[in-house]
């Protein structure tokens, strides 16, 4: 079982504790893969910069190969947030540096080297869009993160990326249940082949079209005991999609509702999980001293110190 994170990598900056981390949705899912035992890849874009070695080395401290992934001249991403009464407060965001502003290709028989895996993951995040009816091509399942914004849900968005995955994944805790069903539905439509929605803890709806299930959230019982819930999502998807693999998912093999139901389950255990690890899946360092003096937040969100 193989999985490829396939897109955006970034650090994330915690001001309120000094402190930077790895992270980027194509990086958490497959880094969650192998949390789970599946064989996992990254392939993006890294920077030159010095944040691009940290955030590389964290990558393969892991278990997760990047030996394919491109090296151009830029800076790293960088989301610049803190935590305020327990709250994530995002303050700046670089645009996702290079690996955005010059996204991954499939060329230079990077192809070949997706085509290896069991399943590819990208996202809104990550600028693959032209690249995924090239690997809709290939035995590799895909599947997409939709994320929460309204401009990755038009009618016309869809209609350009739904046609060439085998998942996509939407974040509705903001939707009603019928709302809900209306965008699985319009994925769906627009051809996606599973549609899956999390919806914090009101739980997690997947459907395929024939099938349409629903898993409550695995709820902490002491809300302090949470650490972080950074990556929470990426997490519930990794749960998902190696629940599906595990279960013989393939083109040539669709899941019934029992495996969808029993994906949904190991989304959630996945999840929760997440919820006691330190950011996306630790690995922090200090930031450093100049970096640090650069900041100048506003009072109310600004760390205690500074």
């Amino acid at each position: 079982m193989k999985i490829l994170g396939f897109g955006d990598n970034i650090v994330d900056r915690f001001l309120d504790r000094r402190l930077d981390y790895p992270g980027g949705n194509a990086v958490n899912v497959a880094v969650y893969a192998r949390r789970l035992g599946a064989t996992a890849g990254y392939l993006g874009v890294f920077g030159d910069d010095p944040l691009a070695g940290f955030l590389r080395a964290a990558v393969a401290a892991a278990g997760v190969d990047d030996a394919h992934c491109v090296v151009r001249h830029g800076e790293t991403g960088i989301s610049t947030l803190n935590v305020v009464d327990g709250e994530r407060v995002f303050l700046e965001w670089n645009d996702g540096g290079i690996t955005v502003r010059e996204p991954i290709d499939l060329d230079d028989g990077r192809l070949a080297y997706a085509a290896g895996f069991d399943l590819v993951h990208s996202s809104v995040y990550s600028r693959t869009e032209p690249e995924l009816a090239r690997l809709r091509e290939t035995d590799a399942l895909v599947s997409f993160d939709f994320s929460s914004e309204p401009e990755f849900r038009t009618d016309a968005y869809l209609a350009r990326v739904a046609p060439h995955l085998d998942l996509a994944l939407l974040s509705c805790s903001e939707q009603s249940v019928e709302e809900t069903h209306r965008l699985l539905d319009a994925a769906l439509a627009a051809g996606a082949g599973i549609a899956l929605a999390t919806r914090g803890t009101d739980g997690a709806i997947a459907t395929d079209g024939a099938h349409r299930v629903h898993a409550d959230t695995l709820l902490i019982a002491d809300p302090a005991s949470i650490v972080d819930t950074m990556g929470c999502g990426d997490a519930f998807v990794a749960g998902f999609a190696v629940e599906l693999l595990r279960r013989g998912w393939s083109r040539r093999r669709r899941p019934g509702a029992e495996d969808l139901l029993a994906a949904l389950s190991a989304g959630h255990r996945s999840s929760r999980e997440q919820c006691f690890v330190e950011s996306a899946f630790g690995g922090g360092r200090a930031i450093p001293a100049d970096e640090l003096r650069r900041y100048t937040a506003p009072e109310a969100a600004a760390p205690r110190g500074l």
